[in-house]
């Protein structure tokens, strides 16, 4: 069973977290496409999370841009991904290597 617990911002606006993530894109995304991705095999600074996020920021577009076809699933395919927090899916993955 999944749980959404709304939580409150610093600012004050509703955010939810889903299954022990940011959101669902956040988790969706981080099972979906990079369950058993393995990030030490391509050479990046594991320390910096921020080119890490980046990385896979592009690695999941190429990955959704390449096996959708132009029109409405791709738009939407491509908004579902700005909710992404790809610097905690970062934080996770490098977690599990260092």
């Amino acid at each position: 069973m999944f749980i959404i617990n709304p939580s409150a911002t610093q600012t004050g606006v509703k955010k939810m977290a889903y299954n022990g993530w940011t959101n669902y894109s956040t988790w969706r995304i981080n099972l979906e496409i990079f369950d058993c991705f393995d990030i030490s095999e391509y050479g990046l600074d594991l320390e910096d999370k921020s080119a890490v996020a980046d990385f896979l920021k592009d690695t999941a577009h190429d990955i959704v841009m390449v096996s959708t076809a132009e029109g409405l699933a791709k738009d939407y395919a491509e908004a579902f991904m700005q909710d992404v927090n790809w610097y905690e899916i970062a934080t996770n993955m490098t977690a599990d290597v260092a």
